[in-house]
């Protein structure tokens, strides 16, 4: 017995609840009341109500789904108006619905979603999609198709696989349109590209309004539109883009999934809008086929015959129909769970004296959240496929389709889905594999593209508003050939580095408007550091000339690929040195020519100590024995020696010592006939190092970089320097040299001295580059 009586009371206790779940199992109620809120007058209204009645029929059919219990759907009709949205929400808490399904405008969930944490009855909304509706602010509203965070994520990911950078937007001006923009430039932004223009539209925007917006954008830089609007104001959009000439070639037109709504829903277009759409680009949120889904889609000609409705089946109607069956799952969960339908007064609204507006009858569903937690953790399949929610309370693994409007149709390119971004298989295949986001594996097929182009667009164009590139040149007052300023003239400039730049110019496919500005006075050379640094200053865009790249000047500006390969040589006078009657002692030094001799004499002692016994030609009187070892050593020089060796060290020695001989030969016949036949030329100037040694003063070119390198990199003195400003400055000052106040040798580029030097052959570059760098164009960050 005392076993029974505790059984009972733990029962009992367990019973009670403070959320609307009795203190017994009751029965359920025969029928439960759940709100629906829709524009009728719309679409997307007319084929969801037809999609929510059918899977309120499929249901009520089946005594599994809520044991027994119908579900009595209430629909009342906001006509496209946030206040009909409040009145209505307004009036469905006066009723006892534990659940309202909508509303189809995200403006309109914004308010709806206040009344619906207050009194704690759940939102369920197929069609608002803005991504700020979160579980956060509005823990009530529940989301049961993808945000429009994951549509704008795909866009972002079209834009960075055809490698453009700046998109236009155009949108209406509301919550819906605000917020789904600004998750798309965040998007943009974490693959390094932006909206470089936000082209609002009021939501009753006129075709006068459309145009006066659409012409500002086509006086901007980018031609990547991306239109985020409702069904109604985007092909009015797509109407007076086609009449500005904006549907043409270079545009880039990509609607968001509004666009693929219409295509669904309405039926054919006339051949007039589907011309304003050629070559479109659409999102149109994926459902895997399905046996469920087929059948659904095989009975919605029926469907709408008998709700009188033309037109087919949108996603939105799938999403309609998989949301009531949400609903309905998770009511049958909370009944299950013992939930009680009863509601408890607000104390805040009897507080308030309402007058007419009666809000005291609106109560609090006591049962609201454990109905809510019910629905996030139904899992299903339904006929848009697997259907469950995240940790973060949106839906699992959204995904889209690229759809692109060609002729009289449309075809799909490819998918998107938030696992493993852009592909060409559907990604329920790619779900059973590692997710790869490499660039190599994001693919869609070809894309036929705004003037019936199969060509990426390029995505800019030079605006009809933009001004200008401002580009400096030097106005150089030496070496001419290289930049400088035409005669007589104030903007015309001639060279070697302008026709690099004008030949570059020509290469690209599009124009590039620009300006050149002479920089300097054109007497004294300017200073190019002073030219990069106005750069960044913003007084020049870019510039072009004989600009040496260096370490300081990368630092504050960018520069193109070196065009020309220079760096820093030593130039200074040279002597001839002629031939004479001594010129065959030449090839030796005197400290070569007796190390030599004292070889030959130390091989022919060698040569006696070792035969002298043994070998009679190494004998006699001790003068013929000098004379011989003279005789023997250096007629090896020739190979003429007659005296045999006999001894095998003898013969080990002599035939080492005659192959020393064959090199001696060698390189004496090739020194000798290289001074004979080569003109030579003596500097006591070696290179830079002995440069550096002496005391002499060394010249550099006014402006140049060398000042800077030879103070701080070589540690020379600056009283050392000479700056020089023409080609006949340098030649009088090395022909001076140091002792008439000119100067030992001038340090400069490699470029400007071959140029020097091609008319001055007493001069020459003596050793070797000690500086590795080039000319480039210099680009400031506009560029």
């Amino acid at each position: 017995m005392r076993l029974f009586w505790t059984l009972i009371l733990i029962f009992l206790y367990n019973g009670y609840s403070s959320e609307g779940v009795n203190s017994t199992l009751s029965a359920r109620p025969k029928v439960v009341n759940v709100g629906c809120m829709l524009s009728f007058n719309t679409a997307v209204g007319k084929v969801t109500k037809v999609a929510v009645e059918a899977a309120v029929e499929d249901i009520n059919s089946n005594p599994s789904v809520l044991g027994g219990t119908k579900l009595n759907v209430i629909s009342l009709d906001s006509n496209s108006s946030g206040f009909l949205g409040i009145v209505e929400a307004i009036r469905f808490m006066e009723t006892d619905i534990m659940a309202i399904i909508g509303p189809q405008s995200s403006v309109i969930a914004h308010v709806v979603s206040n009344i619906a944490n207050e009194l704690q009855v759940p939102l369920l909304s197929f069609a608002a999609t803005d991504p700020t509706l979160s579980s956060l602010q509005y823990p009530f509203f529940v989301r049961t198709s993808p945000s429009d965070m994951f549509q704008m994520a795909a866009i972002a990911e079209i834009i960075e696989h055809y490698e453009w950078r700046e998109v236009i937007a155009i949108y209406i001006d509301d919550d819906f349109g605000r917020n789904g923009i600004a998750a798309l430039a965040d998007q943009l932004a974490k693959r390094r590209c932006s909206i470089s223009y936000k082209a609002a539209m009021k939501p009753e925007a006129t075709l006068d309004d459309a145009r006066d917006v659409l012409v500002q954008v086509a006086l901007r830089e980018s031609r990547i539109m991306v239109v985020h609007t409702y069904p109604s104001k985007g092909l009015d959009i797509f109407s007076m883009a086609r009449y500005l000439g904006m549907i043409d070639n270079g545009y880039v037109w990509i609607a968001t999934h509004w666009l693929s709504t219409i295509l669904d829903s309405d039926g054919p277009l006339s051949p007039d809008k589907k011309e304003n759409l050629d070559g479109a680009i659409t999102l149109r949120i994926h459902t895997p086929d399905s046996e469920l889904k087929k059948k659904f889609v095989s009975r919605w000609s029926n469907l709408t015959g008998k709700a009188g409705v033309t037109g087919g089946m949108s996603t939105c109607a799938l999403y309609a129909y998989d949301t009531v069956w949400l609903l309905a799952r998770a009511i049958n969960e909370f009944f299950n769970q013992g939930g009680n339908i009863s509601f408890s007064k607000d104390p805040r609204l009897t507080e308030q004296n309402s007058g007419s507006l009666n809000l005291d009858s609106m109560s609090i569903f006591d049962g609201g959240k454990l109905l809510l937690d019910d629905i996030y953790k139904v899992n299903m399949t339904g006929v848009t496929g697997p259907y469950g929610f995240t940790s973060d309370r949106n839906l699992f693994r959204p995904a889209f389709e690229v759809i692109n409007v060609v002729g009289t149709g449309f075809r799909k390119v490819g998918y998107w889905c938030n696992y493993s971004g852009l592909s060409i298989v559907p990604p329920e295949t790619l779900y059973s594999k590692p997710p790869n986001r490499s660039s190599s594996n994001q693919q869609l097929h070809s894309i036929i593209w705004p003037g019936q182009t199969t060509e990426k667009p390029r995505g800019w164009v030079f605006p009809n508003n933009g001004r200008q590139l401002k580009i400096a040149v030097p106005n150089r007052a030496s070496f001419r050939e290289f930049v400088g300023k035409v005669p007589g003239t104030t903007d015309s400039f001639r060279g070697y580095c302008i026709e690099v730049f004008t030949t570059a110019i020509n290469l690209l496919p599009y124009a590039v408007p620009y300006k050149l500005l002479a920089f300097g006075d054109g007497h004294n050379n300017p200073e190019d550091t002073e030219l990069v640094r106005l750069i960044t200053a913003g007084v020049y865009d870019a510039a072009i000339g004989d600009i040496a790249i260096t370490t300081n000047r990368t630092k504050m500006v960018d520069f193109t690929q070196p065009y020309i390969e220079s760096g820093l040589v030593v130039v200074a006078p040279v002597k001839q040195q002629n031939s004479n009657a001594w010129a065959f002692l030449r090839p030796f030094t005197p400290r070569m020519w007796i190390i030599t001799g004292v070889f030959f004499l130390v091989v022919g002692t060698v040569i006696w100590i070792l035969e002298h016994r043994l070998n009679d030609d190494f004998r006699g009187p001790p003068s013929k024995q000098i004379v011989t070892v003279l005789w023997f050593s250096f007629s090896t020089l020739f190979n003429a020696h007659r005296e045999n060796t006999v001894s095998t060290l003898g013969r080990i020695v002599l035939l080492i010592w005659l192959f020393v001989v064959l090199i001696i030969n060698s390189s004496y016949t090739a020194s000798l006939t290289s001074i004979l036949t080569v003109q030579k030329l003596s500097s006591p100037i070696t290179g830079i190092e002995s440069l550096v040694n002496t005391k002499d003063p060394i010249g550099y070119q006014l402006g140049s970089f060398a000042r800077n390198y030879l103070i701080e990199e070589l540690g020379i003195h600056e009283s050392r320097l000479v700056p020089l400003n023409l080609p006949e400055d340098y030649a009088k000052a090395l022909k001076d040299g140091p002792s008439h106040g000119g100067v030992a040798a001038i340090v400069d580029e490699r470029a400007y001295m071959e140029l020097f030097l091609s008319t001055r052959c007493q001069f020459s570059i003596l050793g070797q580059e000690f500086t590795k760098n080039g000319w480039g164009l210099s680009l400031g960050t506009l560029l």
